[in-house]
């Protein structure tokens, strides 16, 4: 009954979200409303599941803070800018005068995939045991290297776009020198937190959708392959160099 009504609950969120971006012809913030319904129902299963405080306390933690990160995160990036994402330009483009008939699917597939990656939330928060082994630790070491190397990617790549002197060029500070996309890395690096705290669990096979399907996205789906092609758009041959260079996802030193 739980998983039904945080199903109805995101779900009622995208759609009213659609019906706004009729009207503001911003549907990039569909972005910022998957990050924190994802966090909204961990809380929802975090006060209402049946498992251990421990474990319903944990998971609260974990997914609230990364969810809240993420979320404020993509908010004040695109509150800076008054025209929508190039990715969403392009979709209207693509679907014409349909365009809003698919936008109207692909924010209802986005409600979908954000249920599915609270799944992870839910079996945690159902968990009877509340035993911190060793596992546990292991979770939330993976979840604060996730959240801390994700949070320090988007803070250099926000200081080099900011910097006049940068302009048209290819971010290689920091992280950025060993892998095109670390907080990609970062944020799937995250996702494994909830089935190593989940271990033993009823259902914990469940929790490991999350590292699964999010590199299933990072990589085939709405991660890279988007990205890369904005980049070889607006940097060319700069881009195409550093993609000879430089590792897609796991971080590696360059190549020579």
């Amino acid at each position: 009954m739980l998983l039904l009504l945080s199903l109805m609950i995101v779900v009622g969120l995208m759609a009213g979200l659609w019906l706004w971006q009729r009207r503001s012809g911003r549907a990039d913030w569909v972005d910022v409303f998957w990050a924190g319904s994802i966090g909204l129902l961990a809380v929802v299963y975090a006060i209402f599941g049946d498992g251990a405080v421990e474990k319903r306390l944990l998971v609260a933690l974990v997914a609230g803070t990364w969810s809240y990160r993420l979320t404020r995160h993509l908010a004040v990036r695109l509150a800076g800018h008054d025209q929508e994402d190039g990715r969403y330009q392009a979709m209207r483009e693509h679907w014409g005068d349909s365009a809003q008939f698919w936008l109207f699917v692909f924010f209802m597939g986005q409600a979908l995939i954000a249920w599915l990656f609270a799944l992870p939330a839910w079996v945690v928060a159902n968990d009877p045991s509340g035993q911190l082994s060793v596992w546990v630790f292991l979770g939330v070491a993976f979840w604060f290297v996730g959240l801390a190397g994700e949070s320090l990617a988007d803070r250099q790549l926000a200081a080099f776009r900011n910097d006049p002197d940068q302009r048209g060029k290819v971010c290689r500070i920091g992280l950025w020198r060993y892998s095109r996309h670390p907080n990609y890395f970062f944020e799937w690096l995250h996702w494994f937190s909830y089935p190593l705290i989940a271990m033993g669990a009823p259902h914990q096979w469940i929790a490991w959708l999350g590292p699964v399907l999010m590199l299933l996205f990072l990589y085939r789906v709405t991660g890279i392959p988007y990205t890369e092609k904005q980049s070889l758009k607006s940097r060319g041959d700069a881009y195409r160099e550093y993609q000879r260079t430089t590792s897609a996802f796991f971080p590696w030193p360059p190549k020579d």
